[in-house]
Protein backbone atom coordinates (compact mmCIF):
# COMPACT_ATOMS: atom_id res chain seq x y z
CA UNK A 1 0.00 0.00 0.00
CA UNK A 2 1.44 3.38 -1.01
CA UNK A 3 1.98 6.10 1.56
CA UNK A 4 -1.00 8.32 2.20
CA UNK A 5 -0.89 11.80 0.72
CA UNK A 6 -1.15 14.72 3.12
CA UNK A 7 -0.97 18.52 3.13
CA UNK A 8 2.75 18.56 4.03
CA UNK A 9 3.59 16.47 0.95
CA UNK A 10 1.62 18.97 -1.12
CA UNK A 11 3.91 21.70 0.18
CA UNK A 12 1.93 23.19 3.07
CA UNK A 13 3.30 22.74 6.60
CA UNK A 14 0.50 23.41 9.10
CA UNK A 15 2.80 22.88 12.10
CA UNK A 16 5.28 25.45 10.78
CA UNK A 17 2.43 27.90 10.36
CA UNK A 18 1.29 27.39 13.93
CA UNK A 19 4.86 27.82 15.17
CA UNK A 20 5.18 31.08 13.25
CA UNK A 21 1.97 32.44 14.78
CA UNK A 22 3.21 31.64 18.27
CA UNK A 23 6.47 33.45 17.60
CA UNK A 24 4.81 36.66 16.40
CA UNK A 25 2.19 36.94 19.15
CA UNK A 26 4.58 38.78 21.43
CA UNK A 27 5.53 41.26 18.73
CA UNK A 28 1.88 41.98 18.04
CA UNK A 29 1.01 42.40 21.72
CA UNK A 30 3.77 44.99 22.06
CA UNK A 31 1.78 47.25 19.71
CA UNK A 32 -1.62 46.98 21.43
CA UNK A 33 -3.46 50.14 22.40
CA UNK A 34 -6.07 50.24 25.19
CA UNK A 35 -8.82 49.89 22.56
CA UNK A 36 -7.75 46.34 21.60
CA UNK A 37 -10.12 43.83 23.17
CA UNK A 38 -8.30 40.57 22.52
CA UNK A 39 -5.05 39.08 21.32
CA UNK A 40 -4.25 37.14 18.16
CA UNK A 41 -6.00 33.90 17.37
CA UNK A 42 -9.61 34.91 16.75
CA UNK A 43 -11.20 35.09 13.34
CA UNK A 44 -11.26 38.88 13.57
CA UNK A 45 -9.52 41.55 15.62
CA UNK A 46 -11.69 43.48 18.06
CA UNK A 47 -11.10 47.20 18.51
CA UNK A 48 -13.33 49.58 20.50
CA UNK A 49 -12.35 53.12 19.45
CA UNK A 50 -12.34 55.85 22.07
CA UNK A 51 -14.32 58.76 20.61
CA UNK A 52 -13.79 61.34 23.34
CA UNK A 53 -13.68 64.85 21.94
CA UNK A 54 -14.75 63.78 18.44
CA UNK A 55 -18.03 65.30 17.30
CA UNK A 56 -18.26 63.53 13.95
CA UNK A 57 -15.73 60.68 13.83
CA UNK A 58 -14.68 59.52 10.37
CA UNK A 59 -12.73 56.35 9.60
CA UNK A 60 -9.91 56.65 7.07
CA UNK A 61 -8.55 53.45 5.50
CA UNK A 62 -5.64 52.69 3.22
CA UNK A 63 -3.71 49.72 1.86
CA UNK A 64 -0.39 49.29 0.12
CA UNK A 65 2.52 46.93 -0.37
CA UNK A 66 6.30 47.11 -0.47
CA UNK A 67 6.71 46.48 -4.20
CA UNK A 68 9.90 45.32 -5.84
CA UNK A 69 11.98 46.50 -2.89
CA UNK A 70 11.24 42.97 -1.70
CA UNK A 71 13.63 41.68 -4.38
CA UNK A 72 16.47 43.41 -2.51
CA UNK A 73 15.40 41.78 0.76
CA UNK A 74 15.42 38.36 -0.90
CA UNK A 75 18.82 38.87 -2.48
CA UNK A 76 20.40 40.24 0.71
CA UNK A 77 18.57 37.78 3.02
CA UNK A 78 17.57 40.75 5.19
CA UNK A 79 13.95 40.78 6.30
CA UNK A 80 13.94 42.68 9.60
CA UNK A 81 12.99 46.13 8.27
CA UNK A 82 10.82 45.36 5.27
CA UNK A 83 7.77 45.27 7.56
CA UNK A 84 8.44 48.87 8.58
CA UNK A 85 8.14 49.81 4.91
CA UNK A 86 4.79 48.09 4.67
CA UNK A 87 3.38 49.94 7.68
CA UNK A 88 4.88 53.25 6.58
CA UNK A 89 3.34 53.16 3.12
CA UNK A 90 -0.12 52.72 4.64
CA UNK A 91 -0.04 54.97 7.71
CA UNK A 92 1.67 57.85 5.88
CA UNK A 93 -1.12 57.72 3.30
CA UNK A 94 -3.98 58.03 5.78
CA UNK A 95 -2.00 60.64 7.71
CA UNK A 96 -2.39 62.95 4.69
CA UNK A 97 -6.01 63.58 5.69
CA UNK A 98 -5.11 64.15 9.32
CA UNK A 99 -6.09 60.69 10.54
CA UNK A 100 -4.50 59.03 13.56
CA UNK A 101 -3.74 55.40 12.67
CA UNK A 102 -5.61 53.08 15.03
CA UNK A 103 -4.80 49.59 13.82
CA UNK A 104 -2.99 47.71 11.09
CA UNK A 105 -3.48 44.33 9.39
CA UNK A 106 -0.83 42.56 7.33
CA UNK A 107 -1.00 39.98 4.56
CA UNK A 108 2.07 37.80 4.08
CA UNK A 109 2.10 35.19 1.32
CA UNK A 110 5.04 32.78 1.07
CA UNK A 111 6.03 29.88 -1.16
CA UNK A 112 7.35 27.82 1.76
CA UNK A 113 6.78 28.92 5.32
CA UNK A 114 9.95 29.47 7.31
CA UNK A 115 9.15 30.45 10.92
CA UNK A 116 12.47 32.30 11.31
CA UNK A 117 11.82 34.39 8.21
CA UNK A 118 8.21 35.09 9.20
CA UNK A 119 9.33 36.19 12.65
CA UNK A 120 11.83 38.64 11.14
CA UNK A 121 9.23 40.12 8.79
CA UNK A 122 6.48 40.52 11.40
CA UNK A 123 8.93 41.88 13.95
CA UNK A 124 9.50 44.68 11.43
CA UNK A 125 5.76 45.16 10.99
CA UNK A 126 5.39 45.47 14.78
CA UNK A 127 8.21 48.02 14.93
CA UNK A 128 6.47 50.08 12.26
CA UNK A 129 3.24 49.93 14.21
CA UNK A 130 5.00 51.10 17.38
CA UNK A 131 6.51 54.03 15.48
CA UNK A 132 3.07 54.94 14.15
CA UNK A 133 1.31 54.35 17.48
CA UNK A 134 -1.17 51.87 16.01
CA UNK A 135 -2.02 48.32 17.00
CA UNK A 136 -1.05 45.30 14.93
CA UNK A 137 -4.56 43.89 15.23
CA UNK A 138 -4.17 40.81 13.08
CA UNK A 139 -3.27 39.53 9.66
CA UNK A 140 -2.88 36.53 7.42
CA UNK A 141 0.09 34.33 6.63
CA UNK A 142 -0.59 32.18 3.58
CA UNK A 143 1.66 29.33 2.46
CA UNK A 144 1.28 28.94 -1.30
CA UNK A 145 3.64 26.25 -2.68
CA UNK A 146 4.40 26.60 -6.36
CA UNK A 147 3.20 30.19 -6.43
CA UNK A 148 6.32 31.93 -5.07
CA UNK A 149 9.92 30.74 -5.58
CA UNK A 150 11.74 29.37 -2.49
CA UNK A 151 12.63 32.14 -0.06
CA UNK A 152 10.37 34.72 -1.71
CA UNK A 153 7.13 36.27 -0.48
CA UNK A 154 4.77 39.17 -0.91
CA UNK A 155 3.78 41.59 1.83
CA UNK A 156 0.86 44.00 1.92
CA UNK A 157 -0.83 45.98 4.65
CA UNK A 158 -4.06 47.70 5.59
CA UNK A 159 -4.36 50.64 7.99
CA UNK A 160 -7.45 52.19 9.57
CA UNK A 161 -7.37 55.60 11.23
CA UNK A 162 -9.73 58.12 12.77
CA UNK A 163 -10.26 61.84 12.30
CA UNK A 164 -12.95 64.31 13.32
CA UNK A 165 -14.83 65.42 10.21
CA UNK A 166 -14.26 69.08 11.07
CA UNK A 167 -10.48 68.61 11.13
CA UNK A 168 -10.03 66.57 7.93
CA UNK A 169 -7.13 67.96 5.89
CA UNK A 170 -8.24 67.71 2.26
CA UNK A 171 -6.33 70.52 0.53
CA UNK A 172 -9.41 72.67 -0.06
CA UNK A 173 -7.94 75.44 2.13
CA UNK A 174 -4.71 75.70 0.10
CA UNK A 175 -4.35 79.18 -1.39
CA UNK A 176 -1.91 81.08 -3.58
CA UNK A 177 1.05 82.20 -1.51
CA UNK A 178 1.09 79.15 0.73
CA UNK A 179 4.50 77.60 1.25
CA UNK A 180 5.40 73.90 0.95
CA UNK A 181 7.47 72.37 3.73
CA UNK A 182 9.21 69.16 2.67
CA UNK A 183 10.16 66.52 5.23
CA UNK A 184 13.29 64.53 4.48
CA UNK A 185 13.02 60.93 3.37
CA UNK A 186 15.48 58.29 4.51
CA UNK A 187 16.37 57.58 0.89
CA UNK A 188 14.45 55.66 -1.75
CA UNK A 189 11.69 54.67 0.69
CA UNK A 190 9.57 52.10 -1.21
CA UNK A 191 9.15 53.48 -4.71
CA UNK A 192 11.12 53.42 -7.93
CA UNK A 193 12.88 50.15 -7.19
CA UNK A 194 12.27 48.68 -10.64
CA UNK A 195 14.26 51.55 -12.15
CA UNK A 196 16.86 51.55 -9.36
CA UNK A 197 17.47 47.81 -9.73
CA UNK A 198 17.63 48.09 -13.52
CA UNK A 199 20.31 50.80 -13.39
CA UNK A 200 22.42 49.67 -10.44
CA UNK A 201 22.15 45.88 -10.45
CA UNK A 202 21.29 44.83 -13.98
CA UNK A 203 23.05 47.44 -16.14
CA UNK A 204 25.98 48.36 -13.87
CA UNK A 205 26.33 44.94 -12.24
CA UNK A 206 26.91 46.38 -8.78
CA UNK A 207 26.85 43.94 -5.87
CA UNK A 208 24.60 44.50 -2.87
CA UNK A 209 27.32 43.46 -0.42
CA UNK A 210 29.95 45.86 -1.75
CA UNK A 211 30.71 49.10 0.05
CA UNK A 212 29.92 52.08 -2.15
CA UNK A 213 32.27 54.98 -1.24
CA UNK A 214 29.82 57.67 -2.41
CA UNK A 215 27.14 56.19 -0.14
CA UNK A 216 29.35 55.36 2.85
CA UNK A 217 27.54 52.01 3.24
CA UNK A 218 26.93 48.90 1.18
CA UNK A 219 24.36 49.08 -1.58
CA UNK A 220 22.14 46.69 0.39
CA UNK A 221 22.25 48.91 3.48
CA UNK A 222 21.33 51.98 1.45
CA UNK A 223 18.57 50.40 -0.60
CA UNK A 224 16.98 48.60 2.35
CA UNK A 225 16.76 51.66 4.60
CA UNK A 226 13.18 51.58 5.91
CA UNK A 227 10.64 54.20 4.91
CA UNK A 228 10.33 57.02 7.43
CA UNK A 229 7.07 57.08 9.40
CA UNK A 230 5.89 60.67 9.86
CA UNK A 231 2.78 60.03 11.96
CA UNK A 232 3.54 61.33 15.45
CA UNK A 233 5.30 64.63 14.59
CA UNK A 234 2.78 65.43 11.85
CA UNK A 235 -0.22 64.78 14.11
CA UNK A 236 1.35 67.17 16.63
CA UNK A 237 2.00 69.74 13.91
CA UNK A 238 -1.57 69.88 12.58
CA UNK A 239 -2.81 70.62 16.10
CA UNK A 240 -0.42 73.58 16.45
CA UNK A 241 -0.23 75.03 12.94
CA UNK A 242 -2.78 75.99 10.24
CA UNK A 243 -1.84 73.20 7.82
CA UNK A 244 -3.99 73.53 4.69
CA UNK A 245 -2.84 70.43 2.84
CA UNK A 246 -0.47 67.46 2.99
CA UNK A 247 0.94 64.88 0.60
CA UNK A 248 2.81 61.59 0.95
CA UNK A 249 5.47 61.49 -1.76
CA UNK A 250 5.37 57.98 -3.20
CA UNK A 251 5.10 56.65 -6.77
CA UNK A 252 5.01 59.58 -9.16
CA UNK A 253 7.21 61.72 -6.90
CA UNK A 254 6.51 65.39 -6.26
CA UNK A 255 5.00 66.01 -9.74
CA UNK A 256 2.59 63.09 -9.36
CA UNK A 257 1.46 63.53 -5.76
CA UNK A 258 1.19 67.26 -5.07
CA UNK A 259 -1.51 67.93 -7.74
CA UNK A 260 -3.79 65.38 -6.05
CA UNK A 261 -4.61 67.86 -3.29
CA UNK A 262 -4.48 71.19 -5.16
CA UNK A 263 -7.72 73.18 -5.57
CA UNK A 264 -8.63 74.20 -9.11
CA UNK A 265 -6.69 77.16 -10.45
CA UNK A 266 -3.53 76.59 -8.41
CA UNK A 267 -0.12 75.13 -9.19
CA UNK A 268 3.11 74.47 -7.31
CA UNK A 269 6.61 75.74 -8.00
CA UNK A 270 9.33 73.54 -6.48
CA UNK A 271 12.85 74.88 -5.97
CA UNK A 272 14.90 71.75 -6.64
CA UNK A 273 18.05 73.10 -4.98
CA UNK A 274 16.35 74.02 -1.70
CA UNK A 275 17.16 70.69 -0.02
CA UNK A 276 20.11 68.28 -0.12
CA UNK A 277 19.58 65.38 -2.51
CA UNK A 278 20.97 62.10 -1.16
CA UNK A 279 23.85 60.41 -2.97
CA UNK A 280 21.74 57.38 -3.97
CA UNK A 281 19.63 59.58 -6.26
CA UNK A 282 22.71 61.19 -7.83
CA UNK A 283 24.23 57.75 -8.32
CA UNK A 284 21.17 56.44 -10.19
CA UNK A 285 20.90 59.60 -12.28
CA UNK A 286 24.56 59.57 -13.31
CA UNK A 287 24.89 55.85 -13.99
CA UNK A 288 21.61 55.46 -15.89
CA UNK A 289 21.86 58.02 -17.16
CA UNK A 290 18.39 59.11 -16.07
CA UNK A 291 17.02 62.57 -16.86
CA UNK A 292 16.02 64.96 -14.10
CA UNK A 293 12.40 64.82 -15.28
CA UNK A 294 12.35 61.03 -14.98
CA UNK A 295 14.13 61.10 -11.61
CA UNK A 296 11.46 63.38 -10.17
CA UNK A 297 8.71 61.17 -11.63
CA UNK A 298 10.12 57.89 -10.31
CA UNK A 299 11.61 58.84 -6.92
CA UNK A 300 10.91 61.06 -3.93
CA UNK A 301 14.29 62.76 -4.47
CA UNK A 302 14.82 63.18 -0.73
CA UNK A 303 11.38 64.53 0.23
CA UNK A 304 8.99 61.97 1.72
CA UNK A 305 6.12 64.12 2.99
CA UNK A 306 4.89 67.67 2.35
CA UNK A 307 2.81 70.18 4.31
CA UNK A 308 1.22 73.37 2.97
CA UNK A 309 1.16 76.35 5.37
CA UNK A 310 1.00 80.17 5.28
CA UNK A 311 4.42 81.76 4.78
CA UNK A 312 4.44 83.24 8.29
CA UNK A 313 4.47 79.73 9.82
CA UNK A 314 7.53 78.41 7.98
CA UNK A 315 10.22 79.04 10.59
CA UNK A 316 8.25 77.61 13.51
CA UNK A 317 7.04 74.58 11.58
CA UNK A 318 10.54 73.69 10.39
CA UNK A 319 11.78 74.02 13.98
CA UNK A 320 9.01 71.68 15.13
CA UNK A 321 10.22 68.89 12.85
CA UNK A 322 13.87 69.49 13.58
CA UNK A 323 13.00 69.06 17.27
CA UNK A 324 11.64 65.62 16.27
CA UNK A 325 14.87 64.78 14.42
CA UNK A 326 13.31 65.13 10.97
CA UNK A 327 15.11 67.54 8.63
CA UNK A 328 12.57 69.92 7.07
CA UNK A 329 12.93 72.46 4.28
CA UNK A 330 10.98 75.20 2.55
CA UNK A 331 10.89 73.63 -0.92
CA UNK A 332 8.37 75.68 -2.86
CA UNK A 333 5.25 77.78 -3.02
CA UNK A 334 1.71 77.79 -4.40
CA UNK A 335 0.85 80.11 -7.28
CA UNK A 336 -2.09 80.47 -9.65
CA UNK A 337 -1.99 78.06 -12.56
CA UNK A 338 -3.41 74.93 -14.20
CA UNK A 339 -2.77 72.39 -11.43
CA UNK A 340 0.74 71.36 -12.38
CA UNK A 341 4.05 71.07 -10.54
CA UNK A 342 6.90 73.11 -11.98
CA UNK A 343 10.40 72.02 -10.98
CA UNK A 344 12.69 75.05 -10.91
CA UNK A 345 16.43 74.41 -11.32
Amino acid sequence: MSDLMDYRKAGVDIEAGEAAVERIKGAARSTFRPEVLQGLGGFGGLFAPLLKGLHEPVLVAGCDGVGTKLKLAFAACRHKTIGIDCVAMCVNDILVQGAEPLFFLDYLAVGKLNPDQVEEIITGVAEGCRQAGCALLGGETAEMPGFYPPGEYDLAGFAVGLVDRSTIVDGSAISSGDVIIGLASTGLHSNGYSLARKVLLEEEGLLLADLQPELGVTLAEEMLKPTRIYVKPVLEAIKKFPVSGMAHITGGGLPGNLPRILPKGLQVEIESESWPVASIFKMISNLGPVSQVEMFRAFNMGIGFCLFVPAKEVTRLIAHFVDHNIPAYKIGQVTTGPGQVIILT
